[in-house]
């Protein structure tokens, strides 16, 4: 038999990460962070224990890389859903919409997120995160921003202080109310994106 070449080496890897992710926002999501543990997201995932050691130093990491790459790809799905729109404003809407959506559907995977990195090992870089910054900041910048590297940082610090409040134990502030005042920044009409039944909630600062 002849070796495996680089490339599908390479592809298995890719692979096997991807399980590792999926299998910890399903976990996580179903138990909780401290209730799930290595060894049964290498079983969920179908590898070998070691292999979780072998891609991330620890189970933060690894939250935070498998959080990362939901979040991609629910924004991506978000932003290129039919009917498709390379509209600037109308892009901006779907991932803000996005976004608050995860906050709404998954509450504990995202409120154990934010909780890790508000901890001391902070926000982790990693290749899930840049995909989501890239997709960001292409967002910020087909909205006309001349300064996207100001303004990406801005609007991923205005999402993660909405998601913060949607999630907040015992004070948690209405997606919808969030949203509107996320709009009205952005000058985004609130038909835009995929906006929630009952319209508009009222009480928004003026402009």
């Amino acid at each position: 038999m002849s070796p495996r070449s680089a490339s599908v080496n390479e592809e298995l890897r890719r692979r096997s990460r991807e399980r590792l992710l999926q299998a910890t926002v399903e976990l996580v999501a179903e138990r909780g962070y401290e209730a799930t543990k290595l060894g049964d997201i290498a079983d969920r995932a179908g590898t070998a224990r070691g292999l979780v050691s072998y891609y991330f130093p620890g189970k933060r990491q690894l939250l935070q890389s498998a959080v990362h790459r939901l979040m991609h790809l629910t924004l991506e799905a978000g932003l290129e859903r039919e009917p498709r729109s390379d509209d600037g404003r109308e892009r901006l809407a779907r991932a803000i919409d996005a976004i608050l959506g995860l906050a709404r559907d998954q509450p504990r995977l995202m409120r154990t997120h934010m909780a890790g990195i508000l901890q001391a090992d902070g926000f982790i870089q990693c290749p899930e995160q840049q995909r989501l910054a890239a997709l960001l900041r292409d967002t910020v910048v087909r909205y006309g921003s001349t300064d996207a590297d100001t303004d990406y940082p801005l609007l991923r610090a205005l999402l993660m202080g909405a998601v913060v409040a949607v999630l907040l134990p015992g004070a948690p502030m209405p997606a919808s109310r969030l949203r509107a005042e996320l709009f009205q920044r952005y000058g985004l009409d609130w038909e835009l994106g995929v906006p929630p039944d009952g319209g508009p909630p009222g009480g928004t600062f003026p402009r």
